[in-house]
């Protein structure tokens, strides 16, 4: 008996080395490609990403194409990035619960079921593409786009019926707008723009409160009145607050500048302990410290496991959390010959991200609930039968008591905009970035035929940790 639980002891803890290999948050198992891309090394970054071709035929599948896309967009690079971001787009439409590792996750943890990708992260998909075509200049192509995204958000809309939740979102519609006012669809842009104003007002005032970028209002009663909708064009501007607004036309060139400010949060794991309770065919678990409390019936359960689910008393769960890397740079503004101007918030990625968490909070909850009590109940089970066994069994339990923590980490923390009027010909603008007392500039140049839209994004991956990069492309 001593010889035998040697050997266990032994094994126990060479399995308990292996496990914890796996057990790194998905930031941290790729910490390589992480680093790299934070300091703004993207040509690194690339190889690094790109080396470990296997992660294409993973779990982790949909998070390889949309690094791949958004990678090779900030190096020029559209086209192939485009090639990235299809796969990537395709992955979500075709994606179907494979229902046996759902099964097998309830008896280890969640990272062996594929990665879905997050509800805002297959809107960002479009985005990136849309961007990508209209910088080859095929506006067409980003219409097609446009058209995906608005299929993507009746999804959404479907899926979630509480208004609570987030299931609109303003900045694609905006994005919509501005691609078919590109393209001189002048009463389709309208439209985009007026869901984009719905969504604002109706949404995410509430959810996020956000105000609606003055921008947006500039564009909507522009593209009302080139559409030829008086009363409309009269209605919004009362209902705006812009009697003193008319439609002036210009001469020149646009430019549409994108600043993507800072880093998307990150995954973590949040260890929390439960308290169990059972009650007739119910069990309850109690969190007191949050005051949470989650009832489960026992009705389809056998009665060995309504016993041992009956006889926990407490035990720890590792569930998902989002943690924000804040933006560096506060503001920022684009000076041009004529006039200084804001850049408005378009899109805080941020809160949404944890606001689509949030959302479905109770459902991961519960299904890290039910996993980690099986699991505790199972080992019980067999402590009774052999306790060596049984202990082996707890080690492999605690190791594999793990969140799932994948996420689309290279995403910006938020998105701003303005729209510049610019000159025929020649010009170039400054961009004034701001932290406190710091201000960094970065000045473009442009050449803008006349009615010419042009579309430029900025990329600062500045937070509030180590220095990191910028790229305007």
């Amino acid at each position: 008996m001593r010889f035998r639980s040697k050997h266990l002891a032994k094994a126990t803890t060479l399995l308990a080395l292996w496990l914890t290999a796996g057990c790194a948050s998905y930031y941290q198992a790729n910490q390589s490609f992480n680093q790299e891309f934070e300091r703004g090394n993207l040509q690194a970054a690339l190889a690094t990403l790109q080396s470990n071709t296997k992660e294409a035929n993973s779990k982790r599948e949909f998070l390889y194409y949309v690094n791949n896309g958004l990678v090779l967009s900030m190096t020029g690079q559209y086209e192939e990035s485009n090639r990235y971001f299809e796969k990537a787009y395709l992955f979500g439409e075709d994606y179907r619960i494979n229902y046996l590792n759902e099964v097998a996750s309830y008896l280890t943890n969640p990272t062996i079921t594929t990665y879905r990708g997050e509800d805002h992260e297959h809107l960002m998909v479009l985005y990136y593409k849309a961007i990508n075509y209209l910088k080859l200049g095929n506006t067409q192509a980003a219409l097609v786009e446009c058209r995906r995204v608005n299929t993507r958000l009746q999804q959404l809309s479907d899926r979630y019926s509480s208004n609570e939740k987030y299931q609109r979102d303003a900045f694609i519609h905006t994005l919509m707008g501005l691609i078919y006012e590109s393209d001189k669809d002048y009463n389709n842009a309208f439209i985009a723009y007026r869901n984009a104003l719905a969504v604002y007002e109706e949404d995410y005032s509430r959810l996020f409160r956000a105000h609606t970028p003055q921008q947006l209002k500039v564009d909507l009663l522009r593209t009302a009145w080139l559409s030829g909708l008086t009363e409309e064009f009269e209605f919004f501007k009362a209902k705006l607050q812009m009697p003193e607004y008319e439609y002036k036309p210009h001469t020149g060139g646009e430019v549409i500048f994108f600043w993507h400010n800072g880093l998307a949060p990150i995954k973590a794991e949040w260890g929390l302990t439960f308290a169990v309770n059972k009650r007739d065919n119910w069990v309850y678990f109690y969190n007191e410290q949050l005051g949470i409390s989650f009832p489960f019936s026992l009705d389809g359960y056998d009665q060995k496991d309504k016993d041992g689910l009956g006889n926990l008393q407490i035990f720890r769960v590792a569930f998902p959390r989002y943690l924000e890397r804040p933006q560096f740079y506060s503001q920022a503004t684009i000076a041009t010959n004529e006039a200084e101007l804001p850049l408005q918030l378009l899109e805080d990625v941020n809160q949404i991200a944890f606001k689509s968490l949030q959302q479905r909070m109770h459902l991961e909850l519960s299904k890290a609930l039910i996993r980690a009590a099986l699991k505790k109940v199972t080992e019980n089970q067999l402590r009774k039968e052999d306790k060596a066994l049984g202990s082996v069994l707890g080690v492999i339990n605690a190791i594999t008591e793990k969140a799932d923590t994948r996420n689309w980490q290279t995403l910006p923390h938020s998105i701003y905009y303005t729209r510049l009027a610019l000159p025929e010909g020649k010009s170039s603008i400054t961009l004034k970035l701001q932290t406190g007392a710091q201000t960094d500039t970065h000045t473009f140049n442009y050449q803008l035929t006349r009615g010419q839209i042009l579309f430029h994004t900025f990329s600062s991956l500045e937070s509030r940790y180590p220095n990191y990069g910028q790229f305007g492309y």
